[in-house]
């Protein structure tokens, strides 16, 4: 195992024990991370900086915590030190006050002679005259100033509305699954609630979606649906608590995997939901009990004779009465005229 591998294999742990809420063994992968050669670009590469400052943010024991700020100060000053070399001269060495040439040997200039060699210098070159096209052309064309980009530190968790490229370490080597990891990241990233729980929403999405793909072992259409209607729950303005629920931990990823659609309405839906259950109940044990019993009529499913009607008038007047069979012993209903 190389060593990006090893460290990949690190932060996974630590982010599912930020998304379980459960450190057990923290402090030893914080120790092995401590005994660690590591790189800038390992840091880069694997953005194990998040992990630890993710199990910093939400362990309670005091040792996990301050080896956690060990690491991440030891690593910040490796990312000063990366800056500082880049941003000094590459090809000077100052030894005393005198800069070193490329060649190693030192530039004993003085200050008076190199300004007025740099005046005859200039003097030499005459500004050439623009045309009038190119003139024209600079008009009509201005320069846009491009905006300075700021590099992200990858040691500093980036909270963002929309679904990304994920992470190395999450993916799966499959687009489908991949892709289905992102949708699910982005619709925990609804509303800014998932700051205030401190959720890392691409490790929840990753869980969630490995449960999916554990159960139905395949990215069929089934598997698509699944996670089809989890996206669409968790999107769904009407039922943030749902949303909120998978975030504080209340609900389980993996039971969020497996649950119905009618496990995951909101209650103003269950509620309807049962409403009209209880009606239909009604319903049905009121033309169970009334009507009058007779053995003329056989049932067409069972062939028996126990059955149970009732006539009501469900045409004009001068039309014959509506008959509603039931069959009291396996249930069936018919009706004639």
């Amino acid at each position: 195992m190389t060593r990006e591998e090893e460290l990949l294999r690190i932060a996974k742990k630590l982010d599912k024990m930020v998304s379980r809420n459960n450190m057990d063994g923290s402090l030893d992968l914080l120790r092995e991370l401590k005994n660690f050669n590591m790189t800038l670009k390992l840091l880069q590469d694997t953005r194990i900086g998040m992990s630890v400052n993710g199990i910093r943010k939400h362990c309670t024991d005091e040792d996990v915590v301050n080896l956690a700020k060990i690491l991440i100060k030891n690593w910040k000053k490796l990312l000063e030190s990366a800056q500082n070399q880049k941003s000094e001269r590459p090809n000077e060495v100052k030894i005393g006050n005198y800069p070193m040439k490329p060649s190693g040997s030192p530039d004993r200039t003085s200050p008076e002679r190199q300004s007025r060699k740099d005046s005859t210098d200039s003097n030499k070159q005459s500004p050439r005259k623009p045309s009038l096209d190119g003139w024209r052309d600079s008009k009509s064309k201005p320069e846009t100033p491009k905006a300075p980009t700021t590099p992200t530190s990858p040691l500093s968790p980036s909270f963002s509305s929309s679904a990304g490229p994920l992470s190395p370490r999450l993916q799966t080597g499959d687009s489908i699954r991949d892709k289905c990891i992102e949708m699910l990241a982005a619709a925990l990233r609804t509303d800014d609630d998932y700051k205030d729980y401190g959720a890392n929403c691409e490790v929840m999405a990753a869980e969630i979606e490995d449960h999916v793909y554990q159960e139905i072992k395949a990215t069929d259409m089934k598997y698509k649906n699944r996670v089809r209607s989890r996206i669409s729950n968790l999107k769904d303005h009407k039922n943030p608590n749902l949303r909120k629920n998978v975030l504080a931990g209340a609900i389980e990823l993996s039971r969020l995997a497996s649950m119905t659609a009618e496990e995951m309405a909101s209650d103003e839906l269950k509620q309807l939901r049962n409403v009209l259950t209880q009606e239909a109940i009604r319903e049905h044990q009121m033309a169970k009990t009334g009507g009058t019993t007779t053995d003329l009529l056989q049932c067409g499913k069972c062939r028996k004779k126990n059955c149970t009607y009732n006539q009501v008038q469900t045409r004009s007047a001068d039309e014959p009465m509506t008959t509603f069979v039931l069959c009291n012993e396996c249930g069936n209903r018919w009706k004639f005229c």
